[in-house]
């Protein structure tokens, strides 16, 4: 009876490439997080560092300006708050004038959400969230982006606590040093207290593209008719109401357009 002939065993042939094993996932940890808070915290530090000055320069206490790096943590809008209060307008004004200017991060958390796969614990996304600032969700949206399975929460816990504890640290700074210690060098007191207008500065500079001419255009009409015609938290108010208003014009008259050409 004859045998059956085995099938030959599958050689690659001459310059044949061989597969090679996947790569294992990795995930990032919280001392990985650490590192990659560095370039946020490098740039928090001398900002913070302005804001303490500038608190206390505006009558408050070291103390009350450390208490708002540590509750408050919003950036430029820590400088409004104190210019408003300083000037006299009623907490409730200067909450509600912050609130309109912050009133973006309420996207955050579910853009970031919608790219998030795992399971995340309750505790630690209640740190992280308290944390997230505009750069830290640029950091956590580009980890998200680039490999979604390398991000974790103690890599977001570690970037986002870093970050805080960065601007919070700047503000000690600022507030101690301001107190009387740098009155024997004007020249830096005043470069640190130009670091308000010149972050404003850079903000409107930055949003000036042909694509977001009508949004600014728009901000700085309401804020100018706010400012001469009623107040300083009018202005912050209108600049944002207007801003916010063209935004949706131009994006509903996009839309318009773009239907119409589909026709």
């Amino acid at each position: 009876m004859p045998i059956p002939d085995k099938p030959a065993p599958d050689i690659p042939k001459s310059g044949a490439s061989i597969p090679e094993p996947p790569i294992p996932n990795k995930i990032s940890s919280f001392s990985e997080g650490i590192i990659d808070s560095l370039p946020i915290a490098i740039g928090y530090i001398p900002i913070a560092f302005a804001f303490g000055l500038s608190a206390v320069k505006l009558g408050f206490t070291p103390l009350e300006a450390i208490f708002f790096s540590c509750v408050i943590y919003a950036g430029a809008s820590q400088f409004v708050i104190t210019a408003l209060l300083s000037a006299g307008m009623s907490l409730w004004v200067s909450a509600l004038t912050v609130l309109a200017m912050d009133i973006r991060h309420i996207l955050y958390g579910p853009a970031l959400r919608y790219r998030i796969k795992q399971q995340l614990s309750e505790k630690k996304t209640a740190i992280w969230a308290f944390g997230l600032t505009d750069e830290v969700f640029a950091a956590a949206t580009a980890k998200l982006i680039k490999d979604q399975r390398s991000w974790s929460e103690n890599w977001m816990v570690a970037i986002a606590m870093c970050s805080w504890l960065s601007w919070v640290l700047g503000t000690v700074a600022g507030s101690l040093l301001g107190n009387g210690y740098l009155d024997s060098y004007p020249a830096v007191e005043a470069a640190m207290t130009f670091m308000l207008p010149a972050l404003f500065l850079s903000f409107l500079l930055a949003s000036v593209k042909k694509q977001n001419s009508y949004c600014v255009t728009a901000s700085l009409a309401g804020a100018l008719i706010g400012v001469t015609c009623f107040s300083i938290p009018v202005a912050i108010l209108a600049g944002v109401l207007g801003g916010c208003l063209a935004a949706l014009f131009q994006f509903r008259t996009t839309q318009l357009n773009k239907n119409k050409t589909d026709d």
